[in-house]
């Protein structure tokens, strides 16, 4: 297989249009890293490649699951493997191209070999999430798993339903189970990786200019869509940048201007997370401050 092309930077940064531009050049095919673009009903709310863009050359992993799916890093990584063995069958160079880290950790690490949670398991704790505080939830992973519980926030249901899980169906703590080394699919020192790297103030701009276009272009018919899916609010879907605030105002509880500060607001805050973690762990990474 050729050698990938991995392409990282927060959100707005231009990552697409470079993605874009070096599989034209390389007679290449774009994979996607963006935990969000996975899913088919939000092109708009997660600024999906265009169908003009997606025609140019091969797009992988955009669009392919729906809101109701329970998507993972897991699934992805799966999935990036099967798109990885159609470029080197087609003959094409992959162009891992996103903004979320730890799909990008998992690539390039692999994932810690924990065992698939028991059926019986996992309903269990999502029917004991469902009537249950997740400050409660909490309390029980403390008594159970304490490393664990030392680590996630009181407030983080998910996170703390899937360390009960793990420890319930296999007895082992998820913390040992994440201290057990993966295998990667791509090992960075054989690939060529860059990261986008703009102005914290420019990049808030183009959040900004990019919210307002999808406001334009639609993105209040797309969570009207969604709305009436009534997703669970744990979904992670459910949790795309703008989405919220935007049934906020669909439903009649602020006003539309107030929505669109909100999405803004949410979007530029998880931009600061995107830039902590490239400064933590892309160190290495190529710097590309080109303007796209």
């Amino acid at each position: 297989m050729p050698t990938p092309i991995l392409i990282a930077g927060p959100t707005a940064s231009g990552k697409s249009a470079l993605a874009l531009e070096m599989a034209e050049r390389h007679g290449g095919a774009i994979i996607n890293a963006d935990s969000m673009q996975v899913y088919r009903e939000l092109r708009i709310l997660t600024a999906r490649p265009s169908p003009e863009e997606e025609v140019r050359v091969p797009h992988r992993l955009f669009g392919h699951v729906g809101v109701k799916d329970a998507y993972s890093v897991g699934r992805w990584l799966s999935d990036v493997a099967d798109a990885l063995a159609w470029c080197a069958g087609a003959g094409r160079r992959p162009v891992i191209v996103g903004g979320t880290g730890l799909y990008f950790k998992a690539l390039l690490e692999g994932l810690a070999p924990v065992p698939p949670v028991a059926p019986e398991v996992r309903a269990h704790w999502r029917r004991e999430a469902g009537i249950r505080q997740a400050a409660e939830l909490h309390d029980v992973l403390a008594v159970r798993d304490p490393e664990m519980a030392a680590r996630l926030d009181r407030g983080d249901t998910q996170r703390i339903v899937r360390a009960l899980e793990v420890m319930e169906s296999t007895g082992v703590s998820l913390a040992e189970w994440q201290r057990r080394p993966g295998v990667p699919l791509v090992r960075e020192a054989d690939a060529e990786c860059y990261v986008i790297r703009r102005p914290r103030e420019e990049v808030r701009r183009r959040v900004d200019e990019r919210f307002d276009a999808m406001i334009g272009a639609g993105a209040l018919d797309e969570a009207r869509a969604i709305a009436a899916l009534a997703l669970d609010p744990e979904l992670p879907a459910a949790r795309a940048h703008g989405l919220r605030p935007l049934i906020q105002h669909l439903r009649g509880e602020i006003d539309l201007a107030a929505a669109i500060e909100a999405g803004k607001l949410e979007t530029r805050q998880y931009v600061k997370r995107q830039e902590i973690w490239v400064r933590r762990n892309m160190i290495a990474w190529k710097s590309i401050e080109q303007q796209y």
